[in-house]
């Protein structure tokens, strides 16, 4: 009989179901360890029952007390000093999606399915764990409104994103459509429930963190790679931050400068985002021809990119964690023909999304009031403006709905003096 079923055993315990739970996890690891792993089943369908108990009833004292309880038991059990490398593998496959099932009944089980996951980061594979968790993460059986359940393996991702020894931007590369996807239903199906929203928003973030770390692992190309990516999750997640129907728009603010953070970092520029360039090329670094359908996950970045720039115009802080300048790029657009057709081009995106908050679109109408102030003095040889003329059109179109539907007046009038501009501007 090995070491640990035997701690196990000896363990004192008034619970019930920790007994209950003792006996299934001794069982479990001798057939483990005499090369059944089928037990496991045994173990997994008494912990979800637990967790399913304790998630059908908020209210119920007795079940979220019993999850605390035989969380904290299966933590235990994993921490021990003498457990078997071979037992652990095996429980590696199931036991992250379980535990991660019990942390959105508190803070406490939260805390204690992020140890869980972190023991089995500790002892098994990276490569391993990070297909485990990605397929945790998109798991069709995963709890409704599953907050807690999301944000447990986002941080665990953000771990072993860092423990990676090898094939360090493909592993990556892989597991940001899963992550940008599951956040996107999750964010949704939480709706005004601010606080869980930002939490989750804080993982997604402690996730562009550990990418950045691996980021500085290396040079030349890998790292140009490596940067580009992380560049498009930024921009992704900003959009999904600004989709979010909180209260007040300045309540996203420190969420918005830690994304900004990132844009410095990833050569991303103001300019180079209202007018779209930087995100062309950072596309053209990470898609090839053949992997067109990778872009669905990545489909907000070019409302990311505008958006970073018009939170940037409502906000100072905003603008300085993004190491921009507003005053410069107001007077480039201004002044630069190219430039304002195409950062009219990127708002379109803000102005035309029907998840937008209107506050934005109503900073977004002003911005494009600003750029159209005054005359140009540039086209930098430019005279043929027809290719600009589909996302003009597409502006116009719009613009109009804004005028339509926007909820005040001042925003009506102030969009339709924006559609006089576009719609009569000329190239000069």
């Amino acid at each position: 009989m090995s070491t640990e079923n035997t701690e196990l055993r000896e363990a004192p315990s008034a619970h019930p179901l920790v007994l209950r739970l003792q006996e299934i996890i001794c069982s479990c690891s001798e057939s483990i360890q005499g090369g059944d792993g089928s037990s496991v089943w045994e173990l997994v369908d008494f912990l979800e029952t637990i967790s399913g108990s304790a998630l059908a009833d908020a209210e119920d004292e007795d079940a979220q007390n019993n999850a605390l309880e035989v969380l904290s038991e299966i933590q235990r059990f994993l921490l021990s000093p003498t457990l078997d490398q071979e037992v652990i593998d095996a429980l590696s496959f199931e036991l992250p999606k379980v535990a991660s099932k019990f942390a959105g009944l508190s803070s406490r089980c939260l805390e204690i399915a992020d140890r869980i996951i972190d023991r089995f980061i500790e002892k098994c594979s990276p490569r391993d764990m990070l297909s485990i968790l990605c397929g945790a993460l998109s798991a069709t059986d995963r709890p409704i409104y599953a907050s807690g359940y999301v944000a447990s393996i986002l941080r665990g991702l953000s771990k072993v994103f860092i423990s990676l020894q090898r094939r360090h931007f493909e592993q990556v590369k892989v597991a940001i459509p899963v992550i940008l996807n599951v956040l996107k239903a999750a964010c949704s199906e939480l709706g005004d429930e601010d606080t869980e929203c930002m939490n989750l928003f804080c993982r997604a973030i402690g996730i562009a963190d550990s990418i950045r770390a691996v980021c500085a692992k290396f040079e030349g190309r890998v790292n140009e790679k490596l940067r580009a990516l992380l560049g498009l999750y930024v921009l992704q997640v900003m959009a999904l931050v600004s989709f979010s129907e909180g209260d007040k728009v300045s309540s996203y603010l420190p969420l918005v400068s830690q994304l900004s953070n990132f844009l410095p970092y990833c050569d991303l520029s103001y300019l180079g985002l209202i007018t779209g360039s930087d995100v062309d090329v950072m596309t053209n670094i990470i898609v090839g021809e053949v992997e067109d359908d990778y872009m669905s996950c990545l489909s907000y970045i070019k409302h990311g990119a505008s958006l970073s720039v018009i939170w940037g115009y409502i906000y100072d802080d905003v603008t300085q964690a993004a190491g921009g300048d507003i005053s410069f790029i107001m007077g480039e657009l201004q002044s630069n023909q190219i430039n304002r057709w195409q950062a009219v081009g990127m708002l379109k995106y803000i102005l035309a999304s029907t998840d937008m908050l209107w506050e934005l679109k109503k900073h977004a109408i002003n911005f494009l009031l600003c750029i159209t102030n005054g005359s140009v003095t540039r086209n930098d040889g430019l005279t043929d403006c027809s290719i600009f003329l589909p996302s003009l059109c597409a502006a116009s179109q719009v613009i109009t709905k804004v005028i339509i539907y926007a909820p005040n007046t001042e925003l009506r009038k102030n969009a339709y003096e924006a559609l006089k501009r576009v719609r009569f501007w000329r190239c000069q």
